[in-house]
């Protein structure tokens, strides 16, 4: 199958699966009044498919580089088809957990083996299209709610979660169909886990910097509508702002991807990040809530410019036989930061109060920024593949 039908079907299942976690976060409250399940446990059901997900990335998706990749894929959407059925007719919180593991292996085992498709299958084009990849995922999200709003309240709740295994279901047995160039068996790397590729400079750099985001996100989602409800808004001006933040990464996305594959994913994602951090400082000192909406689509621009770049570092200084073994480890490792990012923030905000909640964020965010230059400051301009030299080559 040629290569401009491969990248937008596996585009569609990454937009699938974000749409399962959309449809999931719109129903916690009907899995509260209706099975009796506890906010404790509801907040254990969020957390495990992020931390079975790190699992996911760090364990089973360097597979991928081991001739894996297709069966990884479609493995992994069926694993999420699974996790939404059980969702949809769960009514315990065992079952519901289990589905909510199933689908964050799934998705684990999945993005890494994309991403690694979609760098190799062409090249010329990377951030572009990692920039749709954000776009559609970011936009599968948006549509769970859309989802669920339309089908929850009339068919049941079960609805979205088939509606949404079902596609998972049809992505999972096209993805078996396609015609994947995996890695050759002499190019196959012995390691399995993907640590031993932090001893490239330039690659421990870009993790370190994609750490920063994380950060910044695990912080947004906890204390936004915390925030605007202490500051008095409305509950729809914070939604409005949720979404607000969230049309510039779909829009934006590809376009993108393009900038930071001209200015080069370094030089992109720090400038974004460090930008970032002046968003964070503001959220934490402006007074009205309006202001704050007013910093966040601005916010969401710059991300949509420029989140890409940490994504596309790895794919540049990873060695091409390991790129789902990179890939993985960077989306683990943000992963994690950003669950433990979301829970101290969460005590910080209780504790300290906003002011102190975001500028700790914002301190954090630059010392990464600072601290993955230092790691690639050798390599801190690329911006292709004919601009690497042999510390990549030869450093693993």
């Amino acid at each position: 199958m040629k290569t401009h039908r491969i990248i937008p079907i596996l585009q569609a299942g990454v937009g699938l699966s974000a749409m399962s976690y959309g449809v999931m976060f719109t129903v916690l409250d009907d899995f509260r009044d209706r099975y009796g399940i506890s906010e404790t446990k509801l907040g254990l059901l969020v957390a495990a498919g992020f931390f079975t997900s790190f699992l996911s990335q760090i364990l089973i998706a360097p597979l991928a580089d081991h001739g894996y990749a297709r069966r990884l894929v479609t493995l992994g959407f069926s694993f999420e088809a699974i996790g939404a059925f059980a969702m949809a007719f769960g009514t315990s919180f065992e079952i519901l957990l289990g589905a909510r593991v199933l689908m964050g292996f799934g998705a684990g085992m999945a993005l890494p083996a994309i991403r690694r498709i979609v760098i190799l299958s062409d090249r010329e084009n990377m951030g572009r299209n990692l920039g749709r990849v954000l776009s559609v995922e970011v936009a599968g999200f948006a549509m769970g709610p859309v989802l669920s709003a339309l089908t929850a309240d009339t068919f049941g709740i079960a609805t979205p979660f088939v509606i949404v295994g079902c596609s998972m279901l049809a992505a999972g047995l096209i993805s078996c169909t396609l015609q994947i160039e995996e890695t050759a068996q002499e190019d196959r790397a012995d390691e399995h886990l993907a640590f031993d590729l932090l001893k490239v400079p330039a690659l421990a750099g870009a993790v370190v910097i994609g750490l920063a985001l994380f950060i910044m996100i695990g912080t947004f989602d906890v204390v936004w509508t915390l925030v605007m409800k202490d500051l008095g808004s409305s509950t729809w001006m914070a939604n409005l702002g949720i979404t607000l933040f969230a049309l510039p990464l779909i829009v934006l996305g590809p376009i993108g991807g393009k900038l930071t594959h001209r200015i080069g994913p370094f030089v992109a994602a720090s400038t974004g990040l460090l930008l970032g951090s002046v968003c964070m400082l503001l959220y934490g000192n402006l007074p009205i809530a309006w202001m704050l909406l007013s910093v966040g689509i601005m916010h969401g621009i710059i991300d949509g410019l420029t989140v890409t770049g940490t994504g596309m570092a790895v794919g540049l200084v990873a060695p091409p036989a390991r790129l789902a073994s990179a890939q993985g480890l960077l989306g683990g490792l943000q992963t994690l930061a950003g669950g433990i990012a979301a829970s101290v923030a969460g005590f910080t905000y209780e504790t300290f109060g906003r002011r102190t909640t975001y500028a700790v964020t914002a301190f954090v965010m630059v010392a990464l920024v600072a601290a993955g230059y230092l790691l690639a400051r050798k390599s801190f301009r690329i911006k292709d593949t004919d601009d690497m030299n042999e510390e990549f080559h030869g450093a693993v």
